[in-house]
C-alpha cells in the first residue's frame, strides 16, 4: 500500500522527496489500513458475548452514534451519526457493543444504504430482537468537495426490520426519539 501512495503521489507531480512528503507513503498507507479495520473484524468478534438475559420488552435505543466511513466511490469520507434501536427478546446486548458494530461497517468501503442495512441485520442477528430500526444522517466529502459541492445537503437512511416495519406505531415511537 506505501509502494501505491508513493505512485500516486508522484503521478500528481510531487517530489517524494521534499521535506513534507518523505514519510506521507508510509503514514498514508497506515492511515488507509486504521479508516478500513472493519474488514479485520467479525460480527462475533465484535460483540463477545456481550448478551444478557432480560424480560425487557420495550424499545432500546442508542442514539448519536457518531460514525466516520469512506465512500466506495471516490474513496472520500462521509461523516455522520446513527440511531440504533430494538425490541428485545429475552436478551439485551451490552450498549457498547451497538456503537461497535456501528464502527464495524462504517470502518469499510460503503455507500449509506447498505451500511444501515448491514447495522440493521447485524442486530437482529446478534439480539433475535422483535424488531430493529436504524436511522444515519451523514455528512459526505465525495458531494461538499468535488462535483456539485454542496456544502449543506446531508443523506438520511433508514432500515426498518420486524416490528419496526410491520407496526406503524412502533416506527412512529423511534422516530420520534430519533428526532
Amino acid at each position: 500500500m506505501e509502494n501505491a501512495y508513493a505512485k500516486i503521489i508522484e503521478r500528481l507531480g510531487e517530489d517524494l522527496e521534499r521535506e513534507g512528503l518523505k514519510d506521507t507513503p508510509k503514514r498514508a498507507a497506515k492511515a488507509m489500513q486504521f479508516l478500513t479495520r472493519g474488514y479485520q473484524q467479525s460480527l462475533e468478534e465484535v460483540v463477545n458475548g456481550a448478551l444478557f438475559p432480560s424480560d425487557n420488552s420495550e424499545m432500546v435505543l442508542v442514539k448519536n452514534i457518531e460514525l466516520y466511513s469512506m465512500c466506495e466511490h471516490h474513496l472520500l469520507p462521509f461523516i455522520g451519526k446513527a440511531h440504533v434501536a430494538y425490541i428485545p427478546n429475552g436478551q439485551v446486548v451490552g450498549l457498547s457493543k451497538i456503537a461497535r458494530i456501528v464502527d464495524m461497517f462504517a470502518r469499510r468501503l460503503q455507500i449509506q444504504e447498505n451500511m444501515t442495512k448491514q447495522i440493521a441485520e447485524a442486530i437482529q442477528e446478534v439480539t433475535g430482537a422483535q424488531g430493529v430500526g436504524v436511522v444515519i444522517e451523514a455528512k459526505h466529502m465525495c458531494m461538499m468537495m468535488r462535483g456539485v459541492e454542496k456544502q449543506n445537503g446531508e443523506m438520511k437512511t433508514s432500515m426498518m426490520l420486524g416490528t419496526f416495519r410491520s407496526n406503524p406505531a412502533t416506527r412512529n415511537e423511534f422516530l420520534s426519539l430519533v428526532n
